[in-house]
């Protein structure tokens, strides 16, 4: 669920959250939940430079042209993606698209109807989860009121499973009201990792690929959010914002009491799957998000805008996960982020304001990683 991803654009940090029965696994009814499948983008012939200093980016290919276009993630195949789209930027809600890799068959998955968010692949491929306000009502949720400053809502959303071809064979995987969003699924394709509001706070749980077996992976006070495993299924990275003061605490919980959460200040952390031994990998002010894991485990790729906290460029750095070794690497005057390598390790796909045809628009982008430059 994006908040204009071409500005701090945190998208699955996206309108960032939302309380309290067990995931339970449902069959939905289809009728009305019509997808696009139509599939008719041909590749994209657009080839863009690398900024001076972007070294490990070679070959960039431009894959969507205009409105907002963020979140994509890979197939286990490394041929296709899974992406959220907003057709103008200012205008309609997020819904979930599937693409070829090369910006060819670009198809609907989702219903059209209400906000969705994090779609990922799973089943071999065959169908995708993501997350979507439809099932509390048809139409976009209100954007939340900035009288508070910089806040995201909380809204109510449901994590459900479709067939990646056509977007058919709807299955809802929670049912609790409560915000349920920014789930992954680990390479070995058992689990699920996602951010809940089920208990009244914003932790991590995870469950079976069915919604079957559930369990809280976090419990410190605060923002736990944008999860992934590890390539062996081992550790989990994700973002965090926990209340360090008195103020803090007190302003974290006057507005999740509203239903809104305030993201300014996001580090990172890693920890085991289940969530012990949890350890902080970032120390550097401002927000940290969208991490993804090096194909070698080791290191981790996120976007951050901690060079100037109150300004809106966001770029893309590699850490490795016990906090040594930072490394810069995109150098765009705007925003990038969302980074995913593919399985393989040869290619990063991320979003990016680049190459705008139209001001404020958020496009994806795909390149050659370039792992000794």
């Amino acid at each position: 669920m994006t908040d204009g991803p071409s500005r701090l654009a945190l998208s699955s940090f996206a309108a960032l959250l939302a309380f309290v029965t067990a995931c339970a696994p449902a069959e939905s009814d289809d009728a009305g939940l019509v997808a696009d499948p139509a599939g008719t983008t041909e590749a994209s012939q657009v080839f863009v430079d690398p900024e001076p200093g972007e070294v490990r980016l070679r070959n960039i290919r431009q894959l969507t042209f205009g409105g907002n276009n963020a979140e994509s993630y890979f197939s286990a195949s490394g041929t296709q993606l899974v992406f959220q789209r907003q057709e103008m930027v200012d205008a309609g809600c997020d819904q979930q698209y599937v693409m070829n890799i090369d910006g060819s068959g670009m198809r609907r998955i989702s219903s059209g109807l209400g906000r969705t968010t994090c779609g990922f692949f799973h089943d071999n491929d065959a169908r995708v989860l993501y997350s979507s306000t439809h099932s509390h009502g048809p139409e976009c949720p209100p954007d939340p009121d900035r009288s508070r400053g910089y806040v995201w809502p909380l809204s109510n959303m449901e994590i459900y499973s479709v067939r990646a071809a056509d977007g058919g064979d709807l299955r809802q995987l929670t049912s609790n009201g409560a915000y349920n969003a920014e789930a992954t699924v680990s390479r070995d394709g058992s689990r699920i990792i996602f951010t809940s509001t089920m208990n009244g706070d914003i932790d991590l749980y995870a469950m079976n690929v069915d919604g079957s077996d559930l369990r809280q992976v976090t419990t410190r006070v605060g923002y736990d959010g944008g999860a992934f495993f590890s390539p062996d299924g081992s550790q989990i990275v994700w973002r965090a914002m926990y209340p360090e003061t008195a103020a803090d605490s007190a302003d974290y919980l006057s507005l999740l009491a509203d239903r809104l959460v305030r993201p300014a200040r996001v580090e990172l952390w890693v920890a085991n799957a289940d969530g012990t031994n949890a350890r902080q990998v970032t120390r550097l002010g401002g927000a940290n998000f969208a991490p993804f894991w090096h194909p070698d485990g080791r290191r981790i790729l996120f976007s951050s805008n901690y060079e100037n906290p109150r300004g809106s460029q966001f770029d893309l750095f590699l850490i490795n996960s016990d906090g040594t070794g930072l490394e810069k690497v995109t150098h765009f005057a705007d925003f990038d982020s969302f980074p995913m390598f593919s399985p393989d390790g040869t290619k990063l796909v991320w979003a990016s304001n680049r190459n705008q045809a139209l001001p404020y628009e958020t496009n994806l982008f795909m390149a050659d990683w370039v792992e000794q430059p």
